[in-house]
């Protein structure tokens, strides 16, 4: 008997070594080739966990591409049998697009801090970091150890929406002492405001910076000479796997009970796709799920209030999209713009033929960017683009080989 955790972030890590030290034996698997995740940036080596504990296997450089009963498919040409499955998958960044958001030198916020915190790499000398959300302050802070002026833009109003949160703020507290962290970034801080626009012809060289309404709205705006800029709108959960599997989804995350169960009763969620909380929550989910997958009852509670405080203080305000021009590209894989698309909703009421005649989210990334954008703009179900049958890009001869059963 098996259990098999998926993703080896916070919530998958903590999950496995639980379960294992209950007594199960533990398949980890992750894309990544160290575990440690997204916000770890793979500094956990995988010795660290065999440590640990020595039941826990680790398949690094592995996706799990389909999941057919309780049989998992790898890439090269491997299946795993689970008896019990946690899926820990995580999230991706969360982008908005605007004009000139596909020049060089616009990245996500996520893929900045990677540079910054992983390799040490400066993006250039005068950076902004804009959207909404409280990890742009990791990610300047990031950015100004390795040398670069920074400047964060933040489309909310979190000083004044956090006074309307007060239980929230105590039962996340802790989270003021991380705050701390950032205060070297707090005088190059503003609120309500973001950048709307890029501008340059081989490189991002000005944006211009809007001042924002409480709908985001541009009230007055002005032009800024930048080397990058890093932009980020908080996360999208990584449904794939959940959603093929049958497990219930609920308002655009997996659907759990008090012991991270899913609807499916042999399989567990923990972390970011049952609700954006950040590292800590996720352990503890994490946690509660490898226990309860090796039926083990640690009576541990996890209080959320913080976490779902945090949708209401860095909404996404449907203002954005008044950003946006005839031309601006919105599925850069397909280079889709925003005319295109709406000449295809205009034409169509079915999803997929919207899809089809627009090509938006059916490039390489397979809307992994834009998948979540393009269901906004269309008012559609955020997770439309996270249902399909194979979860992952494969080589095709994943499909063709016969595969062999992991041991």
């Amino acid at each position: 008997m098996t259990v098999v955790v998926v993703g080896a972030g916070p919530a998958g890590v903590n999950a496995a070594v639980t379960a294992a030290r209950a007594g199960q034996d533990v398949l980890l698997i992750d894309s990544a080739p160290r575990i440690g995740g997204q916000y770890h940036r793979q500094s956990f080596r995988a010795k660290e966990i065999r440590v640990a504990h020595d039941r826990v296997k680790h398949l690094p450089d592995t996706s799990v591409w389909a999941i057919e009963g309780n049989r998992l498919h790898l890439t090269g040409s491997r299946v795993v049998t689970a008896s019990r499955l946690i899926l820990a998958t995580g999230a991706y960044d969360r982008t908005l697009p605007f004009p000139g958001w596909d020049l060089p030198g616009v990245y996500t916020a996520g893929a900045a801090q990677a540079m910054a915190k992983g390799q040490g790499i400066a993006l250039g000398r005068n950076v902004i970091v804009a959207g909404t959300g409280p990890f742009l302050l990791p990610v300047a802070s990031s950015l100004v150890d390795v040398g670069v002026k920074v400047r964060v833009f933040e489309a909310n109003s979190p000083s004044q929406n956090w006074l309307r949160e007060t239980k929230a703020l105590i039962a996340g507290r802790r989270k003021l002492v991380e705050l701390a962290q950032y205060a070297k970034v707090a005088p190059y801080y503003r609120e309500r405001t973001a950048v709307i626009a890029a501008h340059g012809d081989d490189q991002v060289r000005e944006v211009t910076v809007a001042k924002l309404d409480q709908d985001w709205n541009p009230l007055q705006t002005k032009r800024i000479p930048v080397d990058a800029v890093c932009v980020g709108y908080g996360f999208v959960p990584q449904l794939e796997l959940a959603i093929s599997a049958g497990c219930r989804i609920s308002s655009g995350f997996v659907e759990v009970d008090e012991d991270q169960r899913t609807s499916v009763p042999w399989i567990f969620a923990a972390g970011e796709i049952t609700g954006i909380g950040g590292a800590e929550l996720a352990a503890q989910e994490g946690i509660r799920a490898g226990a309860a997958a090796a039926g083990v009852q640690l009576g541990l509670t996890v209080d959320r209030r913080f976490a779902e405080a945090l949708t209401r203080v860095y909404p996404v305000k449907k203002g954005w999209r008044g950003w946006l021009t005839d031309d601006t590209i919105i599925c850069r894989c397909e280079r889709v713009t925003h005319r295109k698309l709406q000449a295809a909703a205009e034409n169509l009421t079915a999803t997929r033929a919207v899809k089809l005649a627009s090509r938006a989210g059916l490039g390489v990334c397979q809307a992994r960017i834009c998948g979540h954008t393009v269901a906004d703009l269309l008012d559609l179900d955020p997770t439309t683009f996270a249902r399909r049958p194979i979860a992952t890009p494969i080589p095709l001869g994943d499909l063709a080989a016969n595969p062999v059963e992991e041991p």
